[in-house]
């Protein structure tokens, strides 16, 4: 079983978004999977353990989505079909898109742990603003409890930040204004090439702070390879879902080896580090080629079209954002203490919590936003 490549003059519509829209909830389901996992302590030595820890794929999963979606637009330009994006348009949609659900969840969490232990990190006016600010991983002690996940949202929005200038110079500078494929490629490969160079410098001697293992150059492969499957599916006439899937779980395994380093977001050692980050991107890119590449997505491609994942992907943002605090909440009603209890109970009980509370922010806010 082969991925065809067959490639065509010019760009083709990807028309199955709901599908993507679905992944997305499959996604926010694996992170709250992971963080329950750890919970209640079943990051154990053994190939269960590894697969909770793993789970967090769900991250990658996310950036390789906003990779695809965000730099169709850029590309469209390469082909001549449209003029380039408006910055302040494209940056005006992200921020109503993102902030207004954020710092409601911030306010939230801030609020509920002035009667809660709050932890050490993340403390005072200043961790509250750089919280509010999603700058709070360019400082060591600036993640509050509750909010520890918003690290990949502060990541992503940097993305949204540099990915105008990435497209301008794909689409200006290497392009010249032209279709031109191949450089596009090549100049993504390159892109993707960045996180194994960071992670290397920021594993040795180079004077920065243990938080540069956080910044958008360590993850910035998983964007680019969303960006490579944006060409792809304008290029790539036909994916097999079934190759592309048995590729992704083959990654993924590996991914649980002892080759991916040890269960934390950024491994200690630079070549365990690297190995995750890459299967990780392989792994993530099988899964979601079959949904944007030829017209056969497979098993997973129907089902994330499904009208209740697609339901649920339409709030997997506001799922995110909540689903940690709620956690926290539920195991404290639970009486279970760290690194014990039921993972499927509380699994359960998180996400049947965390549904409704991720559907009446989101209601909020795009009443708020409109």
């Amino acid at each position: 079983m082969a991925v065809s490549v067959d490639l065509v003059a010019a760009p083709r519509p990807v028309t199955r978004i709901g599908a993507l829209t679905g992944l997305r909830a499959v996604a926010a389901l694996l992170v709250v999977g992971t963080h329950v996992g750890f919970w209640t302590g079943r990051y154990t030595d053994d190939l269960i353990g590894a697969v909770y820890a793993r789970l967090e794929i769900g991250v990658t999963v996310f950036f390789v989505l906003s990779g695809f979606l965000l730099f169709r637009p850029w590309l469209r330009a390469a082909a001549g079909e449209r003029e380039l994006p408006t910055t302040r348009d494209y940056l005006w949609h992200r921020a109503r898109r993102i902030l207004p659900a954020y710092w409601i969840a911030v306010i939230a969490v801030y609020a509920v742990y002035l009667f809660r232990d709050p932890g050490v990190t993340g403390l005072g006016w200043s961790g509250f603003a750089r919280n509010l600010t999603l700058t709070q991983i360019y400082r060591a002690g600036d993640l509050h409890v509750g909010l520890t996940q918003m690290w990949s949202l502060a990541v992503e929005v940097s993305f949204y930040l540099v990915l105008p200038v990435l497209g301008w110079l794909i689409v200006s500078v290497i392009c010249r204004g032209q279709w031109r494929p191949g450089r596009i490629a090549a100049a993504l490969t390159g892109i993707v090439a960045v996180t194994p160079l960071w992670t290397v410098f920021t594993h040795g001697d180079a004077g920065l702070p243990y938080v540069a293992r956080l910044w958008l150059p360590g993850f910035v492969a998983w964007f680019a390879g969303g960006m490579l499957l944006a060409l792809a599916a304008v290029t790539v006439r036909r994916c097999n879902p079934y190759a592309a899937g048995a590729l992704a779980l083959y990654f993924f395994a590996l991914a649980c080896t002892p080759l991916a380093g040890e269960a934390t977001i950024v491994p200690a050692a630079a070549s365990d580090a690297v190995a995750k980050s890459m299967l990780y991107l392989l792994a993530a890119v099988c899964l979601v080629a079959p949904l944007v590449v030829g017209d056969d997505a497979g098993p997973l491609g129907r089902l994330c079209a499904s009208a209740p994942v697609v339901w649920l992907g339409e709030i997997s943002y506001e799922l995110f954002l909540v689903h940690l605090l709620v956690l926290e909440l539920v195991f404290a009603a639970l009486g279970y203490r760290t690194f014990e209890g039921s993972t499927l109970l509380v699994f359960a009980v998180t996400v049947a919590i965390s549904v409704p509370v991720s559907w009446a922010l989101h209601r909020t806010v795009g009443r708020l936003v409109r």
